[in-house]
């Protein structure tokens, strides 16, 4: 197995997805989503000029939180996106060459899995955490069946159909890392906007995990 970079100790495992972010809107809206308590930041990578927002976000933000792209499905946009400065890279599914790019540019990976054999994959292959995707397909209860027989200890996430509405039962399932994407931002909402969906994420999260 394939030695990977740990996944990050923070407060709150919640991945902010801000698919369709546009570089001159990316600092406001990671501004308020760092106040919220987000502590990791994804532009997907077809979003408009990703690269852009994602070397605007790790300038201003990189010390204060971890920010990469989603959506990383070749290794040429991933070598882009750690020279962009990003150091984290999600991805839809589980590409050996794209996890061992990353891995050697020592960034934290989490690749999307559905089945037991992909997240196995995806373990030998050295990822720092499992994305299920979408989430919805296998809900709570087929998460935690999978649960049942990955090695202790993973850090498995919930990734497409999770919001603050339905994040408990994730975590009541097991799930101790989210990517919130559309619950969170859509392209056109303002800061003020994100700010109070990022705080009802961020309550919906600590109420399921204090009491998880």
């Amino acid at each position: 197995m394939t030695q990977s970079v740990a996944w990050p100790v923070v407060k709150r495992s919640l991945v902010a997805i801000l698919r369709g972010i546009k570089p001159d809107e990316a600092e406001g809206i990671v501004d308020v989503l760092i106040e919220a308590g987000f502590e990791m930041i994804e532009v997907p990578l077809n979003s408009p000029d990703p690269f852009v927002s994602i070397e605007r976000l790790a300038t201003r933000f990189g010390k204060q939180c971890l920010i990469g792209a989603g959506t990383v499905v070749n290794a040429p946009d991933c070598v882009r996106v750690a020279e962009a400065g990003g150091r984290l890279m999600v991805s839809p599914n589980v590409d050996a060459e794209v996890l061992a790019t990353a891995q050697a540019y020592d960034m934290v990976t989490m690749p999307g899995v559905l089945t037991p054999s992909e997240a196995f994959l995806a373990l030998r292959c050295g990822a720092s955490a499992l994305k299920f995707f979408p989430a919805s397909v296998l809900g709570p209860s087929g998460i935690a069946a999978q649960l049942a027989v990955l090695p202790k200890g993973v850090v498995v996430g919930a990734v497409g159909g999770v919001s603050d509405t339905n994040l408990a039962s994730y975590v009541a399932a097991g799930v101790r890392a989210f990517g919130l994407g559309s619950s969170l931002y859509k392209p056109g909402m303002t800061a003020s906007d994100v700010r109070a969906t990022a705080r009802a994420s961020v309550r919906a999260y600590d109420e399921a995990t204090a009491s998880a």
